[in-house]
């Protein structure tokens, strides 16, 4: 997934991060691609988040951007990746600079049974190309440091090397010379869209199941406010990963997360009744809009090789029945072998006490929340900090 965080966490309000949990949450990525952070505190707290989710997600070292070190040294936009440790090896990270902004290099090895004898290493390259429509030449600019990188055989690429390339583009047609540069066979390495989504996609209706800008029409939130209508963001993979058979890219998997590809939501607000469709829900909507101006963008890779990954047993001491998205009622069932404790803590992202639940001999536990304002909670027992605390999201 490839998600532009828009000035993450500067721009308010203040809990969006309750909204990255819920998308985090339902997508789960094995390897988090972004741009627009602001702060090492930021891409701590989305750590933190993630590994709430899933003990094995790490990430890589936070940089700050060098490109603009000669222009104001502002340091206000980064990439990063997050990635799930038994699944990747971060090897090494590099930064190429550029006249606006770096690119990152993120060298991840895949955890495979064969690595030692047949070692898969994906490069992926995180960018954020310089906006608006009148700067078609710096964005080429920035692809052609990019491709000089590339090209340099110090580099130690080559046509058979695994690469994506994972940005905001802010590109508005295929034939703008940055994009045309990026698919260039020339280059050692030849870069595609892996759903061949060519033509001039800006304000055009023909291509709103690709379209990633902006889920909203108020600039109250920040970002931009133009409604659906541009493909700015992508996930480009090298060439040989269409045909390869060790690391390829899976057909049909690349999807704008959120767009349901509803003609109706042309120039619209994400979470609109004109947005709807039977692949990503309100709720998930919601989420979208309220954290970015962007949508992410995902899709699947998949290797012939052995993931070494180590199966983790645990039991649930607590248990969500119907998810951690709560509208009025919460359903929890407890495992009575694991625990000594008579009551749960319902606690605000404050560590404020909200609630306190009496627990009884109930296979299922039932408290109604309908008057729990909206945001994130936590579930803890009382007078036992040994057990993992639950996350839940109150919705109205």
């Amino acid at each position: 997934m490839f998600y532009n965080l828009l000035n993450f966490p500067t721009q308010e309000p203040a809990n969006r991060i309750q909204h990255l949990d819920f998308i985090l949450n339902d997508y789960q990525p094995d390897l988090f691609m972004v741009c627009e952070l602001n702060s090492q505190d930021g891409a701590n707290s989305i750590l933190a988040t993630m590994q709430d989710i899933n003990p094995n997600y790490s990430m890589a070292n936070f940089v700050l951007n060098s490109s603009d070190d000669g222009i104001g040294n502002q340091n206000d936009l980064q990439n990063l990746i997050f990635y799930d440790s038994s699944k990747f090896v971060l090897e090494s990270q590099d930064q190429i600079t550029s006249i606006f902004r770096d690119f990152n290099r993120y060298s991840l090895k895949l955890n495979t049974l064969e690595q030692s004898t047949n070692p898969l290493v994906l490069e992926v390259f995180v960018c954020h190309l310089k906006a608006t429509d009148e700067d078609e030449n710096l964005r080429l600019q920035m692809v052609n440091d990019l491709q000089s990188y590339l090209n340099n055989p110090s580099n130690n690429f080559d046509s058979d090397s695994y690469v994506i390339l994972a940005g905001d583009l802010n590109l508005y047609s295929s034939s703008e010379p940055a994009f045309q540069e990026l698919l260039d066979n020339s280059n050692i390495v030849t870069f595609v869209d892996p759903i061949n989504r060519m033509g001039s996609w800006h304000t055009n209706i023909n291509y709103l199941d690709v379209f990633t800008q902006s889920t909203r029409t108020t600039t109250s939130l920040g970002g931009a406010s133009g409604g659906f209508d541009d493909r700015f963001d992508f996930i480009m993979t090298s060439d040989n990963m269409l045909t390869d058979s060790q690391l390829y890219y899976v057909n049909g998997s690349y999807k704008t997360y959120g767009n349901n590809n509803n003609p109706s939501c042309f120039n619209r607000e994400i979470n609109s009744i004109n947005c709807s469709g039977t692949e990503y829900s309100l709720s998930q909507r919601n989420a979208l809009y309220n954290f970015s101006d962007h949508l992410p963008v995902t899709l699947a890779l998949q290797t012939n090789q052995t993931l070494g990954i180590v199966p983790i047993e645990h039991q649930n001491s607590m248990l969500l029945i119907n998810g951690n998205l709560i509208e009025n009622e919460l359903s929890i069932k407890v495992n009575f072998e694991l625990i000594s404790s008579n009551y749960i803590i319902i606690y605000n992202t404050l560590g404020q006490k909200v609630r306190t639940i009496a627990i009884d001999q109930s296979s299922i536990i039932r408290e109604d929340l309908s008057t729990l304002s909206s945001g994130l909670y936590y579930l803890m027992f009382e007078n036992d900090q040994s057990l993992k605390p639950i996350k839940f999201i109150k919705v109205n």
